[in-house]
């Protein structure tokens, strides 16, 4: 990584934290416990433990898709991206990269086919041949074993949101904050990307929020798995 890139990378990282923190402020969030899943030693020894699991499988796969990638879209094999985890606290999510290099510059020349404070577009441009096939399969989602691992994301939680979507949160949306963002979670295991509601998401989080036990969240494991097998409601 070059100075320039990497100075431009803490750059946007400052101006996102406090324009994050600065909506923070504005919200009047009524105080409530600690969610149970945040103190779970057994939840946090999972994690780590799948963490593991899964980056092992991550360095399997990295030179295929490297390769692949490079020949299709020649630029970074990676990409990160601020995101809000828990009470909206910003952290930096890698992914493998799944778009053009840029994409981020073009995403307004894309029309936004979900309703409310989420980005879907189920024939996105930006998205490379490689990337449909990394999206499909949900490969570009495994470096985030990483998040996982260091603590600021877990195996089962909430979709981490960005920046400019949560700065339009309204108090009840903050509510799908109050876990710890996951790789999977009660959108991902029963419909994935099919869903395109947003109040629709922010329920089906608070709902898990409620349904929430370590057997719980094995299940959505498990049931995520034969989702990404089966292919079911990704694009």
């Amino acid at each position: 990584m070059s100075l320039s890139t990497f100075t431009t990378d803490v750059k946007d990282c400052i101006v996102d934290n406090l324009t994050l923190l600065s909506q923070i402020d504005s919200v009047n969030l009524s105080p409530q416990p600690l969610h149970p899943s945040i103190s779970s030693r057994r939840k946090r020894l999972i994690d780590i433990l799948g963490a593991i699991v899964g980056l092992a499988i991550t360095a399997l796969v990295a030179v295929p898709v490297a390769i692949a990638t490079l020949i299709d879209n020649p630029g970074p094999i990676f990409y990160s991206q601020v995101r809000c985890g828990l009470n909206g606290k910003p952290f930096r999510m890698w992914k493998f990269r799944s778009m053009v290099v840029n994409a981020d510059k073009l995403k307004h020349l894309v029309k936004n086919e979900a309703q409310g404070h989420i980005f879907k577009s189920v024939d996105d441009p930006r998205i490379t041949r490689v990337g449909k096939f990394l999206r499909r399969t949900s490969l570009d989602e495994l470096p985030q074993f990483w998040n996982v691992l260091k603590g600021d994301m877990s195996l089962v939680g909430t979709r981490p949101p960005t920046p400019d979507e949560v700065i339009k949160y309204e108090p009840h949306h903050w509510e799908r904050l109050r876990v710890k963002p996951g790789m999977t979670g009660e959108w991902q295991a029963n419909g994935r990307s099919s869903i395109i509601n947003f109040e629709t998401i922010v329920s089906m989080d608070i709902d898990y929020q409620r349904k929430w036990s370590i057997v719980y969240d094995l299940g959505l494991i498990f049931k995520t798995i034969q989702v990404v097998l089966l292919k079911s409601g990704a694009y």
